[in-house]
């Protein structure tokens, strides 16, 4: 099914009795071509009054206002007033890192697999993809494939790759037995067995994904027989143990090549210090990398003594979040933490501690830059209008029109999914349904942002509250609706 962009119309649609057309730049639905302009009598649905739904949902859709990138999301209500505490993991959290740390923490990885495990040389010529891959996708390593999932374990089909080579819809029905991946490959149930689908959260194995693809297609391009488990395992190791090697490289004379600047986080940080709010950083990083407090060079080791109390302006190492609340006395509903791993910075800590949560998505902001675009709202617009269809369409017992509308929703669900990312589309959403990703961020986040600064935005008291989103029954008041009584449709 081809799929064309604005200023090109659709695909017309056939049937036996009429002819659907799509003119998405004119956004409008014609019947121009038969003058029957009624589906069977037995359905009681006229042409005419098909194309009026189709416009006015369309207009309905295309006319919603947009977002502002720098908003801050609310999953769950908020008061800015009952916190106490704010606590910051570092990476990609207060520091936002240009797309260059990708290339340097691929390159880096590369390095490792050909002189610690003896990688074929020929992999040095397999340049970093910077737009193949998106944080959230599951690997099998049984199978050696990539694919983004969704909230309900469904795989997204057409999203779905081997190295490179993306995989046909039939092969990975037949590999799962259809679309659906069992809990037990995806979250451990603590027995202690190695999950199937590892799941890749973190932007840090943005580079790592693509490395491990670039691999996999050498390997399979070359006829070498391999392990994806092993292949998945080495790369993995590699460019976790680079970490230290890439803090060391990343002086204070290349800070600036890796490290974006944000004016906006000095003033963030003064305005809660000036509202008396206590802070402090949890980092995995090497202490140079994160000089905020006095660091004494002479001793440079850590301290014997049992630590009892915690004190402003000293660093402490390894200890529990536990150990924390106990020693500062803080209540977890006071505490808002902010981190960009949903899983490993925010899960534990919301759901054994309480604290309140604070989601960092940097891609958000390129995201909302999609979605607010005159590309994505035009298709996504046809799109809800096209499912309109589709559902009044089950009325008319003409399953060839019912076909022809499938296949035209299923193209411009391709359509929409590209804007995003060509390969694996938006990381929040897989056509209807959000992601897996998504499922995690929803649950362990009570608010979510592009960058922790888009505070800035709002009052120290400010309340944040989630939208009151429609549960499948529920009718929503709100929206404009086409009246049933203007047309013949039951």
């Amino acid at each position: 099914m081809a799929i064309y962009r604005k200023c090109h119309s659709f695909r017309t649609l056939l049937t036996n009795q009429l002819k659907f057309n799509f003119l998405l730049n004119e956004k409008k639905f014609t019947n121009s071509v038969y003058k029957c302009n009624e589906i069977p009598k037995s359905s009681g649905i006229k042409l005419s009054d098909l194309s009026d739904r189709y416009n006015t949902k369309f207009n309905v859709v295309h006319t919603a206002s947009s977002v502002e990138p720098r908003y801050v999301f609310a999953n769950n209500e908020l008061d800015l007033s009952d916190i106490e505490v704010y606590g910051f993991d570092y990476d990609y959290t207060l520091a936002v890192y240009k797309e260059s740390l990708h290339y340097l923490i691929y390159d880096l990885g590369r390095n490792v697999l050909i002189e610690k495990y003896k990688y074929p040389k020929d992999i040095l010529k397999l340049d970093y993809i910077p737009d193949f891959a998106i944080r959230g996708l599951h690997y099998d390593v049984e199978n050696g494939l990539l694919m983004k999932i969704d909230s309900f374990h469904q795989i997204q089909l057409g999203s779905v790759y081997k190295g490179l080579t993306r995989i046909d819809d039939e092969e990975v029905l037949n590999l799962y037995n259809g679309s659906y991946v069992p809990q037990k490959l995806i979250r451990s149930t603590g027995g202690g067995e190695q999950l199937r689908m590892k799941q890749l959260n973190d932007l840090f194995s943005v580079p790592e994904i693509c490395l491990l693809s670039n691999v996999t297609d050498y390997f399979n391009r070359n006829h070498i027989t391999y392990s994806p488990e092993i292949l998945f395992n080495d790369t993995q190791n590699a460019v976790q143990s680079i970490h230290p090697l890439m803090h060391k490289m990343i002086d204070e004379n290349l800070i600036h090549k890796y490290l974006d600047k944000h004016n906006s986080l000095n003033t963030f940080l003064h305005r809660l210090k000036d509202n008396n709010k206590k802070m402090f950083l949890i980092t995995n990083s090497p202490f140079k990398f994160v000089p905020f407090r006095h660091y004494d060079i002479e001793s440079d080791c850590q301290k014997w003594e049992k630590v009892s109390t915690l004190e402003r302006g000293n660093i402490y190492m390894e200890g529990t979040v536990h150990q924390l609340l106990e020693m500062t006395g803080w209540k977890g509903n006071s505490i808002l933490y902010f981190g960009d791993q949903i899983y490993s910075d925010l899960a534990d800590i919301t759901l054994n501690f309480g604290w309140r949560t604070g989601a960092i998505i940097v891609e958000l902001e390129r995201e909302i830059k999609t979605f607010n675009s005159e590309d994505f709202r035009e298709a996504v617009s046809a799109l809800q209008a096209l499912q309109l269809l589709i559902d009044e369409s089950h009325k008319t017992n003409d399953n060839h029109l019912l076909d022809q509308l499938i296949q035209q929703r299923d193209a411009l669900r391709a359509r929409t999914k590209t804007l995003f990312n060509p390969q694996f589309g938006s990381i929040f959403r897989t056509h209807n349904n959000p992601t897996y990703f998504s499922r995690r961020l929803f649950r362990y986040s009570d608010i979510y942002m592009s960058f922790v600064t888009n505070l800035c935005n709002y009052s120290m008291n400010h309340i944040f509250c989630p939208r009151r989103g429609l549960l499948p029954h529920e009718s929503n008041i709100s929206q404009v609706h086409i009246q049933d009584n203007q047309s013949n449709l039951p």
